[in-house]
């Protein structure tokens, strides 16, 4: 038996109810909400030294670049990242990770944590996983459940039961109780023998894949074959499709803790969040003498009791009360602070509505920089594109549109057919439609480009790659440009 954890950090979903700054490109585990750091770098973070191994990440393919680029960001090094083809909730990216363990320590421990909460507390955290892996030892699979503060409706609940023997701290689980209502959740906090479902899990890789083979025999089987059947691209483990979407969608609540008899709780009082609403970040804040929130160009007069954020244009808020104002250069949002959880039917009615707003901010990341579309019309679209330094598009083509571009800042080493040319501050050059072409950064700093598209079709999907360091060949809607 060691001692040593590998952390998996599962980051999936999209943070619907923190639009318009989370979106399904951009969700909230890669955004700055509480500090300088993102939420998976924070949680990365946490889970590094001694008794920890290098971490392995299970995400969207999608989200691949931004996994890799936020941890060595944060100086994160050795991760593995796992591409889900499509999402199947917790219970096969924990089969899947307790697999990818076994494969090197049987019986090593695997520590499953969203890559989108908060922790404030860090030593008490550290107690807890003390005791959970004392418990972890002896077979348990155990749960985290979070000493409540309140009585919460948006949060599963896990009831303790009887000591675990030799173990001080760790329970067995007597009941997993779903979302309640406002008069349960005040007799669970009265009761007092309650925790908040975490959705963290610390377990053998054995324990784990006994029980499913067990409880979920199908589910672990689709993940051993397309684990057995993955392949590398780059720096990322590809999950083998077909295997993988033959998998049944399930948490790992539903599948395995509900039903076995080895589910353990930690209580643990650890400053936990899920942030899960505007509300959440609220209640984190540093408050003004007012009660406010206060992030970005924001200017408040009289308000009290509300989040004021803005990412783009100026705030101004003047005499309002208990409210929520987060603006982004495309969209604000305006809400009561008490019905912040009806976000997520806004977002379900842009959806309907074919709006992009959803998924894409104006600013669209990509692995070598980012570009922002700036205006638009009939036969046109002008963009502004960063290359970072030392990166480059692919190879492309495009069948509908011809490109000018503009050098506003850096150098560019442009690509059109058989000729190279350099490009400085205020120098252009012109991509004819249906010219091979491929845009480079050779210097130093971001190089910086207008790019004036003219054409029938101006679409993301006119991509046609013939070579990429990114390993996006095949051209899809959501490779996105370059």
């Amino acid at each position: 038996m060691t001692d040593v954890i590998t952390p998996v950090l599962l980051s999936g979903g999209t943070g619907t109810r923190l639009w318009p700054l989370s979106r399904e490109a951009l969700p909230k585990q890669f955004l700055a909400l509480t500090g300088p750091r993102t939420l998976i770098q924070e949680t990365a973070l946490r889970v590094t030294g001694g008794r920890f191994a290098a971490s392995i990440v299970i995400c969207a393919r999608d989200h691949r670049f931004l996994v890799a680029e936020q941890l060595r960001d944060a100086g994160v090094i050795g991760a593995r990242i796992v591409l889900e083809p499509a999402g199947r909730g917790t219970a096969p990216a924990a089969a899947i990770a307790a697999l990818l363990v076994a494969e090197e320590t049987p019986d090593g421990l695997v520590l499953l944590m969203p890559a989108d909460h908060v922790v404030t507390d860090t030593e008490a955290f550290a107690a807890a996983l003390d005791v959970a892996v004392a418990a972890a030892r002896g077979g348990a699979l155990v749960t985290f459940g979070i000493t409540p503060t309140a009585a919460e409706t948006g949060y599963g609940y896990i009831r303790a039961g009887a000591a675990l023997a030799g173990i001080p701290g760790a329970f067995r689980v007597a009941q997993f109780v779903e979302k309640p209502d406002r008069a349960t959740a005040e007799r669970y906090l009265a009761d007092g023998g309650y925790g908040w479902n975490s959705g963290m899990f610390l377990f053998r890789a054995d324990a784990l894949l006994a029980e499913m083979v067990r409880l979920e025999p199908a589910l672990l089987m689709a993940c051993r074959d397309s684990v057995r059947q993955a392949g590398r691209d780059l720096d990322f483990v590809r999950l083998e499709e077909a295997a993988f979407l033959s998998s049944p969608a399930r948490s790992i609540d539903h599948a395995v803790m509900e039903h076995t008899d080895k589910a353990a709780v930690v209580p643990a009082a650890i400053g936990w969040s899920d942030v899960g609403s505007w509300q959440s970040l609220w209640e984190m804040g540093g408050h003004t003498p007012d009660g406010n929130v206060v992030q970005g160009k924001v200017v408040a007069e009289g308000a009290r009791g509300s989040y004021l954020r803005s990412e783009g244009p100026l705030v101004a808020a003047v005499g309002v009360e208990d409210i929520v104002i987060v603006a982004t250069s495309d969209a604000v949002l305006v809400s009561r602070r008490d019905s912040v959880q009806d976000v997520k039917k806004i977002v379900d009615r842009l959806k309907a509505a074919g709006s992009g707003l959803p998924v894409q901010h104006a600013l669209v990341r990509r692995p070598w920089g980012s570009y922002e579309n700036i205006d638009s019309g009939t036969g046109f679209l002008v963009k502004r594109i960063t290359v970072d330094p030392g990166q480059k598009l692919s190879l492309q083509m495009h069948h509908h549109r011809a490109e000018h571009w503009v050098v506003v800042a850096g150098t560019a080493l442009a690509t059109c057919g058989d000729r190279q040319v350099t490009l400085q501050m205020g120098e252009t050059t012109y991509i004819p439609q249906g010219a091979r072409h491929r845009l480079e950064n050779p210097g130093q700093t971001p190089l910086v480009l207008i790019e004036v598209q003219s054409g029938a079709h101006l679409s993301e999907d006119d991509i046609v790659r013939f070579e990429d360091i990114y390993g996006r060949i095949a051209p899809s809607p959501s490779s996105g440009a370059g």
